[in-house]
């Protein structure tokens, strides 16, 4: 992902039931304007125009819209944090993620989770607007934010960032928001199956790569209804009537583009909620096939309003 703002922050959470799991977006930051055309440069106004029920929620006139927020997940009597995004104070390259100051932790703990209460956190992949909110700073060390957490994520995905060679920036992200929790025991690594792998009730790891080689989707299994948790395997809804646009920084893009068309056509005119790791709100909805493609009809879940910062 790219740039991203404080001040563009939301302050509402929002709220979703699968029947005994239940879903809260919670907010970090809007993604600035200019993320849309650099992370989908395919995503151009002549292809929104051809999907108008993309506007005025998921697209302005010309470009798509982008957020980063968490997916905080009660199932089992567990509280399970899925991805981190940004985080605070942390250095980064990218001047707009750079040292951010978000009032997130508020946010969540309005949510009903407060990080000392949460017991697994999810990573669908190890990229940098997906792991910030691991750590936090604690004097002059990076400690996890979640201290009585397990952290997961999947086994080819660690194993793939570890033989890297790894840039400075992507470097640095690891020292600040992985390594800390691998150090102090509480990341694990989970083998992943083609029929997924359950690791809570009801919250499974499915299979997602192409857009990084051991990414994950979080398929929920309530007794109500499913919902899928997409990671990057969908960065936006154009990509549910257009597939073949990907996202600039994938891996492997024609493995992304497959992933995408098998997660959408399980979830094509079935009652479960598809919910976008980068969509803007209203985040969800569920996927419908129309003239030949797929489009998503909005769910917006129950706004909560959160504490200030």
């Amino acid at each position: 992902m790219s740039t991203a703002t404080p001040e563009a922050a939301f302050h509402a959470s929002a709220r979703w039931s699968l029947g005994d799991i239940a879903v809260h977006r919670v907010d970090e930051i809007e993604l600035p304007r200019q993320t849309g055309p650099w992370l989908l440069p395919h995503a151009t106004k002549e292809v929104l125009d051809e999907a108008p029920w993309l506007r005025p929620d998921f697209a302005d006139a010309d470009v798509p819209r982008l957020a980063s927020h968490s997916f905080a997940v009660e199932a089992g009597g567990l509280r399970i944090v899925v991805d981190t995004g940004i985080g605070n104070a942390k250095p980064r390259a990218n001047p707009a993620w750079n040292g951010l100051d978000t009032d997130f932790p508020q946010r969540l703990a309005a949510a009903g989770f407060p990080p000392e209460s949460v017991d697994l956190v999810i990573t669908t992949h190890l990229h940098t607007d997906h792991v910030g909110w691991n750590t936090r700073l604690a004097g002059e060390d990076w400690v996890p934010a979640f201290p009585r957490a397990r952290y997961l994520t999947s086994r080819t995905e660690w194993d793939h960032w570890a033989a890297a060679d790894l840039d400075e920036a992507r470097a640095q992200m690891f020292r600040d928001s992985v390594h800390p929790v691998r150090d102090a025991g509480q990341y694990d690594l989970v083998d992943v199956p083609e029929h997924g792998h359950e690791v809570a009730p009801g919250v499974l790891l499915v299979p997602a790569p192409g857009h990084t080689p051991g990414q994950v989707a979080v398929e929920l299994r309530g007794s109500d209804r499913r919902a899928l948790i997409t990671g990057d395997s969908i960065h936006h809804p154009v990509q549910l009537s257009h597939p073949h646009v990907h996202s600039c920084v994938d891996i492997d893009s024609a493995e992304a583009v497959r992933t995408r068309a098998r997660l959408l056509e399980g979830l094509a005119d079935t009652d479960a909620l598809l919910m976008g790791t980068h969509f803007p709100r209203p985040t969800a909805g569920t996927v419908r096939r129309t003239n030949g493609r797929y489009r998503l009809l909005a769910e917006p879940g129950v706004d909560i309003p959160a504490t200030a910062a």
